[in-house]
């Protein structure tokens, strides 16, 4: 993917470095703002769109969009996944009807209902095919539903996906396994135009070291299988000894202390810094006593009378060699015994190609055969996805790959060349990392953990062990996102370079070039709109569409106001639509009196949108800043200085027109005042205007 920096690119071709990142290229930046501004509907619509696993996503998703956020470049990036469970847990919104109509026709087959089969069927089904999934186990998921934890992932969590999927037509048939109940050829004569195989990495691998045959040793799948679906519990306290560094290790040997272990040892190749696992991974099990012993490879099961007593391993010096490929070098003169009673085998997974053979070409290595580029096999008609042919990764990134399967699969019902380099997202532009200026201008904000059950409390059940956000606190923690690509746009056939904006903006996003013009670098704009207003020949625009929105509910908020104000004045507030401004209690809230307009921060206010609320019949137009409060801080700069200066301009121009100038009034309410808010506009409303100060 190609990174630029460069505001000669062409806007729309832009995407947030968060999106960019996400497999499914999830809209992060405007379900956070939704979230921000009180509107938890509107978040999940936007997740929704393009997830359809959003309840998996966000309990469990790999957030690849927060490695990529620009916010690591101040601080630390928001806690998308954590919002995103936000969003599902208090927004209302049902996938909704496709956008376009449907352009694909005949039957097809998904074998294997884990993430990247799911997400194939639910693309295809909304494109018109007649999707069938075939999974031989008894519900939908796949390696998410049978092996991640309760812990990290209820049932509940996968059927409310599964439920949604269903409903857009895709039918699902279970307790059907390929290569016994099923063959592809089969498939064929029945009818199915063309066939999607997503079998993911179904057995674990173990080693063919002394004493791994026989009684006590366990492999990480059907271990963690066991304990999830059939109450699985060790007798007697045991100590049990894991082998492997990877996520998957991490699942297991925190199973094994719910499952009854008195003790989990971890041994891997890996040093400290290496291992593999995600950091919260880590951190979750050294909190819950799982004990590491890095740097470690295994050599020997140590048994006495056939019952295992320790696992023997050797230093490892090194994991990888000098052109990074997989080649750990042991000292075998440095060697030590980890006592325990069972050994778990969590080194990775592999494919079964069995069901297969005779079918779909198999290398000698036992994988598919398998072009990228058209996502098929070697049989005309058959193509795959997800771990099978991408081997292990995470959940949303074997969602992806079922979506770039999908549209594969669609190009060939439809008779089209199809060639997944030419994908035009990945063609697009990815903004590079803030300006080191630009950054230091932005307000470090502290960054929300998800809270979670105390390691004490939660390794005694497999109840969820994250609690997920209350309200202010999801509040606080969405308004960290910088909306990256969503700000000032420049007209370059209208500027005039009277370097305005350059005076305005607090965070030196306008430059003047070596020509002596003006540059608003879009790439680098925090969107906090100041500059839009103030721009004396309006050369400057936002991109995305926060600011039209809040203009166009100027006149229906005072035309409802009016209509219902019983010969009392009509007073429009406009205030900011952040921190308690997006609580519901407000949000929802009828005043009397007092019609609200929320903008995403007044700063992007422009006067004439004063006058306009005038002109549509408010009697009087109060200004709304934000005082800083205990949660609520607002997180751009200057902005209260700028609104003050534009309310009263706004009253200049209305005693210009002849028109009262008290009509027009500024001030500013805390998180913890807006509980007065009436009293507080209707005060501002006879006190002296704001003096203006230097910003």
């Amino acid at each position: 993917m190609t990174h630029h920096d460069n505001h000669d690119l062409a806007l729309e071709s832009i995407h947030p470095p968060c999106q960019s990142a996400c497999p499914l290229h999830q809209g992060v930046r405007d379900y956070l703002l939704a979230i921000a501004t009180g509107d938890f509907d509107r978040a999940l619509a936007i997740i929704k769109e393009t997830n359809p696993l959003p309840f998996v996503c966000g309990t469990i998703c790999a957030h690849h969009c927060e490695d990529e956020c620009r916010r690591n470049d101040v601080d630390k990036s928001p806690s998308i996944r954590g919002l995103k469970r936000f969003a599902l847990e208090n927004g209302k919104a049902k996938v909704s009807p496709p956008a376009d109509e449907p352009d694909v026709k005949g039957k097809v087959a998904v074998i294997g209902a884990g993430p990247s089969g799911l997400t194939a069927a639910f693309d295809l089904a909304r494109r018109g095919a007649e999707v069938t999934v075939f999974d031989r186990e008894k519900s939908a998921g796949g390696a998410v539903r049978h092996y991640i934890p309760l812990y990290r992932l209820p049932d509940e969590a996968i059927d409310q996906d599964i439920d949604e999927i269903n409903e857009q037509g895709v039918e699902f048939k279970f307790g059907v396994e390929l290569g016994k109940d099923i063959t592809i050829e089969q498939l064929e004569q029945e009818g199915y135009k063309s066939i999607l195989l997503a079998l993911g990495l179904p057995v674990s691998r173990g080693l063919d070291i002394p004493g791994a045959d026989g009684e006590g040793v366990l492999y990480a799948l059907p271990f963690l299988k066991a304990v999830k679906r059939e109450g699985f519990k060790f007798e007697g306290s045991p100590t049990v000894v894991v082998i492997g560094g990877g996520n998957v290790a991490m699942d297991v040997a925190r199973s094994a202390i719910r499952a009854g272990a008195a003790k989990v040892k971890l041994s891997c190749l890996e040093c400290d810094e290496e291992i593999p696992a995600f950091e919260w991974e880590l951190e979750e099990a050294k909190e819950e006593g799982v004990e590491f012993n890095t740097s470690r490879g295994p050599d020997a099961i140590v048994r006495e009378n056939g019952s295992i007593a320790a696992l023997e391993v050797v230093e490892c010096t090194a994991v990888f060699d000098e052109q990074g490929r997989f080649s750990p070098q042991l000292n075998v003169d440095h060697r030590e015994a980890l006592e325990g009673d069972f050994v778990i085998f969590a080194i990775g997974q592999g494919g079964d190609p069995e069901p297969l053979r005779n079918e779909i070409e198999i290398d000698d290595r036992g994988r598919v055969v398998f072009n990228p580029n058209k996502m098929t096999t070697s049989r005309e008609g058959v193509f795959s996805c997800g771990e099978m042919i991408t081997g292990p990764g995470s959940a949303v990134e074997a969602m992806g790959n079922g979506r770039l399967a999908a549209r594969a699969v669609a190009a060939y019902l439809k008779g089209e060349d199809f060639d997944s380099a030419r994908i035009e997202y990945e063609e697009k532009p990815v903004l590079d990392k803030l300006d080191d200026k630009v950054a230091a201008e932005v307000y470090p904000m502290e960054r929300y953990e998800i809270p979670m059950i105390s390691p004490e409390e939660r390794v005694r059940h497999f109840k969820q062990a994250e609690l997920g956000y209350d309200l202010d606190t999801a509040l606080c923690e969405a308004r960290r996102c910088l909306t990256c690509a969503a700000g000032a746009v420049q007209d370059e056939d209208l500027c005039v370079h009277c370097l305005t904006c350059v005076r305005v903006c607090p965070y030196d996003v306008p430059v003047v070039s070596e020509e002596s013009k003006v540059v608003v670098r879009n790439e680098q704009c925090q969107a906090c709109g100041l500059c839009i207003s103030y721009c004396p020949v309006y050369a400057i625009s936002f991109r995305a569409p926060y600011v039209e929105e809040a203009v166009a509910s100027i006149e229906p908020a005072v035309e409802k106001m009016v209509a219902g104000r019983n010969g009392d004045p009509s007073v429009l507030a406009i205030t900011c639509s952040y921190g308690a401004f997006a609580r519901p209690e407000f949000v929802n809230k009828e005043f009397k009196n007092i019609g609200v307009v929320r903008y995403p921060c007044v700063g992007k206010l422009d006067t004439a949108h004063l006058l306009k609320a005038v002109e549509a019949g408010a009697d009087k137009v109060v200004v709304v800043g934000c005082k800083d409060s205990d949660r609520f801080e607002c997180q751009y700069k200057d902005v209260n200085y700028w609104s003050a200066r534009k309310a009263v301009h706004g009253a200049d121009l209305m005693e210009m027109l002849g028109l009262e100038r008290e009509s027009i009034a500024y001030t500013e309410i805390s998180g913890q005042e807006i509980e007065r808010f009436e009293q507080l506009v209707a005060e501002a409303l006879v006190k002296p205007e704001p003096e203006e100060e230097e910003a």
